[in-house]
């Protein structure tokens, strides 16, 4: 740009055209970064801002709606941005910088994330309520399960990994009759009779569970550890530290 913005006169500087149809973006670029000043300082004083949180579909939908209703009761100026996907793909998002928070349950491999348990649940065999074992209502021993049908999440989801080796430490072959991806399609099909399944706990207390019955396991009873992950090579906003300390105190009542 090759325009003269001042006239210099004997006793003053006046704008020339030009000057003057620059002051009004100068005047709205000075009040931005003014807002953005104060914006910023504002974060240092109170939990604000946007949010970006990861979870495993096994744990989303469970836990979610209500940790987050009760995060902003207590936090209304943070508004979440929610992703839902496999523990792999959410921590490669951790790692770019695309997500604040991830929560999941232990098992994969994540070196390079900070790991915060937040308490272990147990896992529970969801049989469809006619079924014989459903009757009882007691224990089961993975033994009682030799003959059934199973319904797995796919090989990706962290907890069908962990189920998988479950059934070959008890020396279980089972006939896998339907893979998915999401645990309430699998609790539907339990339902018609399709075959069975294990679920953690946190999924029986909701009503996607109709038609099943969850049964607890013999000692030692299966469990999975629930935890929240974090890239330790980025600053923890005021946001996700208070996030993390709601979680804790929700996976643990």
């Amino acid at each position: 740009m090759d325009q003269r913005l001042f006239d210099r006169l004997p006793r003053s500087v006046v704008l020339t055209e030009a000057g003057r149809c620059l002051l009004e973006y100068a005047r709205k670029i000075l009040t931005g970064i003014a807002d953005a000043r104060r914006s910023v300082a504002a974060l240092e004083h109170e939990v604000a801002g946007r949010l970006s949180v990861g979870a495993i579909p096994s744990i989303a939908l469970y836990v979610l709606p209500r940790l987050i209703v009760s995060f902003q009761r207590s936090y209304p100026k943070v508004t979440f941005e929610l992703f839902e996907d496999t523990t792999d793909k959410l921590a490669q998002r951790l790692e770019g910088g695309s997500l604040d928070v991830v929560l999941a349950s232990s098992g994969d491999e994540t070196p390079t994330l900070a790991h915060h348990s937040l308490g272990k649940e147990p896992l529970l065999v969801l049989l469809p309520a006619k079924h014989r074992l459903a009757q009882r209502k007691t224990i089961i021993k993975w033994s009682d399960l030799a003959a059934e049908k199973f319904l797995l999440l796919h090989e990706v989801h962290s907890l069908s990994i962990q189920v998988r080796q479950l059934l070959a430490a008890n020396n279980l072959k089972p006939e896998v009759v339907l893979q998915g991806a999401q645990l309430v399609t699998i609790a539907s099909m339990v339902a018609a009779g399709l075959g069975v399944t294990v679920v953690p706990e946190m999924m029986v207390h909701t009503e996607f569970v109709k038609g099943c019955v969850a049964v607890p396991f013999a000692r030692p009873a299966p469990m999975r550890e629930l935890v929240l992950l974090r890239n330790p090579l980025r600053f923890e906003s005021k946001a996700a530290a208070a996030f993390r300390e709601e979680a804790a105190a929700a996976f643990l009542t």
